[in-house]
């Protein structure tokens, strides 16, 4: 079966503090359009936590091939990046960076203690986060002459679709995102009008 939506956040959730033995984890998520979002967002995080010892995050973007980081700045390996990426997995998100900033409170938590401390902040930031359900849209590009302009509106139209940018000339580019939903009406609807071409367009 197609998957048709996905759960992401909109926006930021707000801090959530966790401590464990004196250490004391301070966790955030973020939402975010592309790869390299997270880069400013930790340098803001480094600002107003100038002493924390430790900024370690995971991040997911995309849907049909999601691509995924993870970083334990610092910390053992795989005891921060990957726990916190764990959550993610578990809550099913995707388009989200969570960071989590850890002060040390003098004792040693272990590698085991780590793990639980950087699961259970990111569990929390995650439970605090208002999760969204979106349908995911498919981008189009529909080329056609200026002549069939009010057809094309009206199937625009009454497919509901989003109107990302448009050259109107005698020949027409239209670019448009449409609920994956219902692609194969609107796709049918075009094709009634062979004059109307319509490509898909990548991720």
């Amino acid at each position: 079966m197609s998957v048709l939506t996905y759960k992401t956040i909109l926006n930021p959730s707000k801090e959530i503090l966790y401590k464990d033995k004196g250490s004391k984890f301070y966790g955030y998520a973020f939402p975010i359009d592309t790869i390299d979002d997270y880069k400013g967002i930790i340098e803001n995080l480094k600002q107003k936590h100038s002493n924390a010892g430790h900024f370690c995050f995971a991040f997911q973007h995309g849907i049909s091939t999601p691509y995924y980081r993870t970083s334990d700045d610092g910390e053992p390996s795989n005891s921060a990046g990957l726990p916190i990426y764990g959550q993610l997995q578990a809550f099913d998100v995707t388009n989200i960076l969570v960071v989590v900033v850890r002060y040390f409170g003098g004792t040693k938590l272990g590698v085991g203690g780590l793990i639980s401390a950087y699961k259970t902040t990111a569990k929390l930031c995650l439970e605090a986060s208002a999760l969204k359900t979106l349908d995911i849209l498919i981008a189009y590009k529909l080329s056609f002459e200026y002549k069939d302009l009010s057809q094309v509106m009206r199937i625009v139209k009454k497919y509901q679709l989003i109107l990302k940018s448009q050259r109107l000339e005698m020949d027409c580019k239209m670019v448009v995102l449409a609920k994956k939903s219902i692609e194969n009406n609107f796709q049918n609807a075009f094709k009634a009008f062979h004059k109307i071409k319509v490509e898909i367009l990548n991720d």
